[in-house]
């Protein structure tokens, strides 16, 4: 029953930070509103504005190869976090935890080749489709 008691002493530190983040946010919102540049040029409500007006339309097809390589980047980058912090923790962890990082590691390294194998990595134009097609149409 005293715990009930101590309860909202432990809670408003949390509700003080709360206010006053928003506060701050809503402060900087207030303060860019007030003394930001305001301009009405051409170029102005073009996507990507850069004060250049743009020459020609802009529908560039990029391969479906780009967008794999930019998903393994993602997940392999992914990876690094989670290496980082078993390093920061890794006399804590002890051995167990190094033949966790070894599993993991060794499961990327699969996934890594298995990519390779896939010729998912490859840019040149080798032909090569994991289907069993020949060509390059399709990408």
């Amino acid at each position: 029953m005293n715990t009930l008691a101590t309860q909202p002493a432990e809670v408003w530190p949390l509700a003080v930070y709360f206010f006053l983040v928003i506060a701050l946010m809503a402060g900087l919102l207030a303060l860019s509103y007030v003394i930001g540049e305001r301009h009405r040029e051409r170029a102005a409500d073009e996507p990507f504005e850069g004060g250049i007006v743009p020459a020609g339309l802009a529908p560039v097809r990029l391969s479906a190869k780009f967008y794999l390589i930019a998903m393994f980047f993602v997940i392999f980058d992914v990876e690094a976090v989670f290496l980082f912090s078993w390093a920061i923790a890794f006399r804590e962890l002890g051995w167990p935890g190094y033949i966790e990082v070894i599993v993991f590691i060794g499961v990327l390294a699969a996934a890594l080749v298995y990519v390779w194998r896939l010729g998912t990595l490859d840019w040149g134009s080798s032909g090569r489709i994991s289907d069993g097609q020949s060509g390059t149409k399709g990408d």
